[in-house]
C-alpha cells in the first residue's frame, strides 16, 4: 500500500493536490484529528482491507497544536512506511492568494495575515525538513501541479527536487521580487523602433529573428545557458527547491520574452529538475 501524507502551507495547494490525487486513485482523509491518525494508519496497514493507496491531509489549524503533529510522524516512521508532500509559496504569494479567496488565515491574529503565516511556517520548518516531496507552488499553474504530482505519483518518475522558473519582464513594471537571478538585457536593439515589430512581441518569430539576428544575442545567451547548467546541479545540492531566473528588458515585449524563450529551449528536458517559462508582462 502506498501511504501519503500531504501537508504544507495553507494556501500552498494542499486541497487542490488532495483532489487530484482523489482522481488518480487515493483515498483520500482531510483533517483528521490528530489522536486518531495512528489508529487510521493501524487500520489500514490490516491485510485485506482492499485499499492500495491512501492520501492524508494534514494542515494547521488554531484548535490543535500542530507540534503533536511533528511528535506523532517520528512515532510513526518507526513503524510504518510512508511519503510525505509538503507544498509551499512565497509569503506575498499566500498572501495573494488569501486577499484574492477572502479565507480566514487559522493562525490569524485579529485579521493579521502575514503575521498568521510566518507563524505558520515556523511551525511547519521541522517536517517541511524531513518532506519527501517539497513542491514550491508560487509559480506553477493548477496544470503544471498536476503535472508534477502525476510524476511522482501515477508515473513514479525520479522527483524532480529543483523547480526552476523562466521568467521574462520589463524594467519599467519592476522587478519581480521572487527573482534569485536577474539579467539585463537592454544592451541589445530595441524592436519597438522597428515599426512592423514595434505590436509584435518576442512570441512572434519575426521578433525572435530580429532579436537573434545579432551575435551579441547569441554570445548572451550561449554563456547564460553555461551558468545555469553549472548552478542547477549545485542547487539542488544545497536543497534549494525554487530557483527564478528573470529576464528584463525595458517594456517586458521583444527582446525578454525572445531570450527567455530561448533559455527555456535550451534547458527543456536536459537535467533532473522541473522548468516552467512565464511572460509576466506580455501583452495578450
Amino acid at each position: 500500500m502506498r501511504f501519503v501524507i500531504v501537508t504544507g502551507m495553507s494556501g500552498g495547494g494542499k486541497s487542490t493536490a488532495m483532489k487530484m490525487l482523489e482522481d488518480a486513485g487515493f483515498y483520500c482523509a482531510d483533517n483528521m484529528p490528530v489522536p486518531l491518525i495512528e489508529k487510521f494508519m493501524e487500520l489500514l496497514a490490516m491485510p485485506d482491507n482492499g485499499i492500495q493507496k491512501v492520501a492524508l491531509g494534514l494542515d494547521v489549524r488554531a484548535d490543535q497544536s500542530f507540534e503533536d503533529v511533528n511528535q506523532l510522524i517520528i512515532r510513526l516512521r518507526l513503524n510504518y512506511t510512508f511519503e510525505i508532500l509538503f507544498l509551499e509559496a512565497s509569503d506575498n504569494v499566500l498572501l495573494k492568494r488569501y486577499k484574492e479567496t477572502r479565507r480566514i488565515h487559522p493562525l490569524s491574529v485579529d485579521g493579521d495575515l502575514m503575521s498568521g503565516i510566518r507563524r505558520e511556517r515556523e511551525l511547519l520548518e521541522s517536517i517541511r525538513m524531513v518532506a519527501d516531496y517539497v513542491i514550491d507552488t508560487t509559480n506553477l499553474l493548477t496544470r503544471e501541479l498536476k503535472a508534477e504530482l502525476d510524476k511522482i505519483f501515477v508515473s513514479n518518475q525520479a522527483y524532480n527536487s529543483l523547480m526552476v522558473n523562466v521568467m521574462s519582464f520589463g524594467f519599467k513594471h519592476g522587478i519581480p521580487q521572487d527573482a534569485d537571478l536577474v539579467f539585463d538585457v537592454r544592451f541589445l536593439p530595441n524592436p519597438f523602433y522597428i515599426d512592423e515589430l514595434k505590436h509584435l512581441t518576442g512570441l512572434d518569430d519575426e521578433v525572435q529573428e530580429y532579436v537573434m539576428s545579432y551575435p551579441e544575442a547569441h554570445t548572451f545567451i550561449d554563456k547564460l545557458t553555461d551558468m545555469i547548467r553549472f548552478l542547477i546541479p549545485n542547487y539542488i545540492k544545497e536543497g534549494k527547491y525554487q530557483l527564478v531566473i528573470a529576464i528584463g528588458c525595458t517594456g517586458g515585449q521583444h527582446r525578454s520574452v525572445t531570450l527567455a524563450g530561448e533559455l527555456y529551449k535550451r534547458l527543456k528536458d536536459k537535467g533532473d529538475y522541473g522548468l516552467t517559462l512565464r511572460h509576466r508582462d506580455t501583452l495578450g
